[in-house]
């Protein structure tokens, strides 16, 4: 196995010198990345916006193997005329029995641009011809083993400075990569350069007639990924990164950071970049007294306000997509992803923490209700995305991206046409229009609508707020809000009789992690036993349906009538998978404190460091080495739209460490630091999450224990004003006075903690050494204020 960095930067010198042992026509295929990606408006478009709708009636029009699979992506490919093979042994065998390279796609079931070459040609029977007889083809969903996407992206993204979905890679029999790239079009209809059906044929010959040479650039490929390891010198030599790398990465999100709209990036596309928002956070709790710190405040609550406000934020359905394809947050790319929820969750239920402004509070508790609404199954897992994609009506053949989601003017005014109670000049649809940028034109720029799916449609965008709507129309504020909700309720109604986007009902144990974790901080944060609930409930599924023989799975399927169906094969969980889960459990232990969640955690974090831990360099791969079928075992080492597998083990180990006191847990997270020192020391703004662990071993970390009666009023008057604090660097230890306790027998120094005088008692603590006890709230406050401010 092979060890490398995920960024392509760092092997690109290496690759593209053994890239171009092939004749130059063939570096000219590799490099078109759909063909056009010189073009500035094309290039917005492959990579930006990458989503799909689904096959209609799969399951009736079955053809291939892809049939008896149980991932919706996979399965809207099952009527190809292209004989697919899932990833599985069978494959690479046909391939090495047939002396046939290998064609590996790779996309997802949401994905726009994996549909656009499904139905250009993927279901084009000249072209399914060619694949089925040249190539042994190969179908993945990224979701499902994200450690073939990622082993493959490395390669495109080394070779080609680019990457995206659809992914397409041709490669040896033993699966060795020699020519990769996104979306082709079937023809070569771009500036002369090739289409998928000419690019078939042109490999095909390659490999007829210069084997030698496709396998050694196979070979050489992989040698000279393999160079680029990452390394750590012994503990003592590498010395851990600390203050500096976090002022480092304040003052690079500082400088993208976009003073007039908000994000860190000033250019479209717009991302909500969860990892930055929590680390600017966390990084105003451990300065709060500074400048910095509460300028690393003010950009996290601008942008959470300027993104709750803008057109990524559905606001008729709640939820928010998955990014803005311009820089306004106006117009989205319409998908909503499960991983987004849960993230944004977080974020927005600690800025309500931090401010106690409603706003926040109104943005999570509607995240909650559109994912327990839209995206819950009812054993309680959560299903992973909905599409951008969807047919404008029901007699619609064609679907079109932001169908379910926009609004003309006309249909604002017939749907709004009640006139607002009091103001019989003034109609709702006036009042709504006003709010939310409503246009007789449309309100989208043409430059965000390339395939015209848009025209004199409105995605709606709040762009002042509600005292200037209620100044407008002479209205009161609350008879404005009372409008607006009455609209958005209209809308709501209406949009459900059209047609619903594509449901990609499969379970996905990391993203079920993070909307746990989610629904604690908001349980925490907002008080509402019902968040925490949820979290408990999604918490049991994974137990249930998602945890076998001891090992985390990683995709549970929802069947027709919603029960949970496992795959053909079990998909064992990858460390990302493990990290979310656990970190998942030691958010809802905080939240209710029953100890069966923290001890599945400590069970799930052994497992994890058993499967994946890197003995001879420290860290944690992504893959485990029992799967032979990966030809290069990575180490994740970029905080992206979802935070990586090493930055949350970090901050897992440093929290496990402090509620049960094991050194070689905080060993371990140290040594992960040491592992990226490079990387933490110079660009830190790429592993964000990690560098928020820093602040764990920067600093003294802190224990609030509180000892007593946990179903006590008194004790609840205890847990709600820890709640109100946010004290990211801080574990809370629950401890009863009566009957056997899992942290007096695992974590001794409660021990030595006694209840006073009968009532909840709380001690704050630093490294163990604890404060007088108190027993009222307000003495309660009084200490954790004072240690936020130290």
């Amino acid at each position: 196995m092979i060890v490398l960095q995920s960024t392509a930067r760092a092997f690109r010198v290496l690759t593209r010198a053994n890239v171009r042992i092939l004749i130059n026509d063939c570096d000219s295929i590799r490099l078109s990345l759909g063909c056009v990606l010189r073009n500035r408006t094309a290039t917005h478009l492959i990579q930006t916006r990458d989503m799909a709708s689904e096959s209609e009636n799969e399951a009736a029009r079955a053809q291939n193997r892809l049939s008896a699979e149980k991932s919706p992506y996979l399965l809207q490919h099952a009527s190809n005329p292209v004989n697919w093979y899932p990833w599985c042994q069978e494959a690479f065998d046909k391939a090495l029995a047939e002396d046939k390279m290998i064609f590996l796609s790779v996309g997802y079931s949401t994905c726009h641009w994996c549909h656009v070459m499904e139905r250009e040609s993927f279901e084009n029977e000249e072209i399914g011809k060619i694949l089925n007889e040249h190539y042994v083809a190969i179908k993945v969903d990224r979701e499902e083993r994200p450690d073939v996407d990622r082993v493959y992206m490395t390669f495109v993204q080394a070779t080609s400075g680019g990457g995206g979905w659809p992914m397409s890679v041709w490669m040896t029999p033993d699966r060795c990569p020699v020519v990769g790239g996104t979306y082709f079009p079937p023809d070569d209809r771009y500036y002369g350069r090739p289409g998928f059906k000419s690019v078939l044929l042109h490999i095909a010959q390659l490999w007829k007639n210069k084997r030698q040479e496709v396998n050694d650039q196979g070979n050489s490929i992989l040698e000279a990924l393999s160079r680029a390891k990452i390394h750590t010198q012994d503990g003592e030599g590498t010395p851990l990164p600390g203050i500096q790398a976090i002022k480092t990465c304040f003052n690079m999100l500082d400088k993208s950071y976009d003073e007039e709209l908000g994000g860190f990036g000033k250019e479209a596309p717009k991302f909500p970049q969860p990892v930055n928002l929590n680390f600017m956070l966390r990084y105003y709790a451990n300065n709060s007294s500074t400048e910095e710190g509460k300028r690393a405040l003010d950009q996290a609550l601008f942008t959470l306000t300027c993104m709750a406000k803008g057109g990524i934020y559905d606001h008729i359905s709640q939820g928010f997509h998955r990014y803005s394809t311009d820089k306004f947050w106006h117009v989205p790319h319409f998908e909503k992803m499960l991983y987004d929820q849960g993230q944004l969750l977080s974020c927005y239920s600690e800025a309500y923490q931090i401010t106690k402004e409603p706003r926040y509070a109104e943005v999570a508790k509607n995240i909650i209700e559109y994912v327990t609404r839209d995206l819950q199954s009812p054993a309680g897992g959560f299903y992973s995305a909905e599409d951008a994609d969807s047919l404008p009506s029901e007699e619609s053949t064609i679907k079109k991206e932001g169908a379910f989601c926009v609004w003309s003017q006309s249909q604002v005014d017939s749907l709004l046409a009640e006139e607002v109670q009091g103001y019989p000049e003034v109609t709702l649809a006036n009042v709504f229009s006003h709010h939310y940028g409503v246009k007789p034109e449309g309100n989208v720029d043409p430059f965000q609508d390339p395939h015209d799916e848009l025209t004199s449609q409105n995605v709606l965008i709040e762009r002042g707020s509600l005292i200037d709507t209620a100044k407008k129309f002479g209205l009161t504020e609350e008879l404005t809000r009372t409008s607006l909700n009455k609209g958005r309720q209209l809308l709501y109604t209406a949009r459900q009789t059209r047609p619903k986007p594509h449901l990609d009902n499969k379970m996905v144990a990391a993203w079920n992690g993070m909307m746990i974790s989610g629904l604690s901080k908001a349980g925490q944060a907002l008080g509402e036993e019902m968040y925490t609930q949820q979290a408990e409930r999604a918490a049991e599924f994974l137990k249930k349906y998602m945890y076998k023989s001891d090992v985390l799975l990683r995709t549970s399927y929802c069947g027709l009538d919603g029960e949970v169906q496992a795959g053909p094969i079990d998909i064992e969980g990858f460390a990302d998978d493990y990290a979310l889960v656990i970190k998942a459990l030691l958010d809802l232990y905080e939240t209710n404190f029953d100890t069966k969640w923290l001890e599945w955690a400590e069970d799930l974090q052994e497992k994890q460091n058993t499967l994946f831990w890197d003995h001879e360099d420290g860290a944690f791969y992504n893959s485990c080495q029992a799967d032979t079928s990966i030809v290069l075992r990575l180490k994740d080492d970029q905080d992206g739209a979802e935070p990586c597998s090493n930055s949350v083990a970090a901050s897992n180990l440093l929290r496990l460490s402090n509620i049960l006191q094991r050194t070689d847990f905080r060993d371990m997270a140290t040594q992960i630091c040491k592992v990226f020192q490079q990387r933490l020391t110079k660009i830190p703004i790429a592993l964000p999450e990690m560098t928020s662990a820093l602040f764990w071993t920067s600093g003294t970390s802190k224990q609030i224990v509180l000892v007593g009666d946990p179903a006590s009023q008194d004790m609840a008057s205890l847990v709600r004003c820890v709640n109100s604090h946010f004290l990211p660097n801080k574990v809370i230890l629950m401890v009863p006075t009566e009957g056997d306790s899992f942290l007096s027998r695992r974590c001794q120094f409660v021990n030595s903690l006694p209840q006073v005088e009968g009532k909840a008692t709380a001690y704050v603590c630093e490294n163990y050494t604890c404060s007088l006890p108190v027993t009222d709230v307000d003495s309660l406050h009084s200490i954790l204020d004072m240690k936020s401010k130290l």
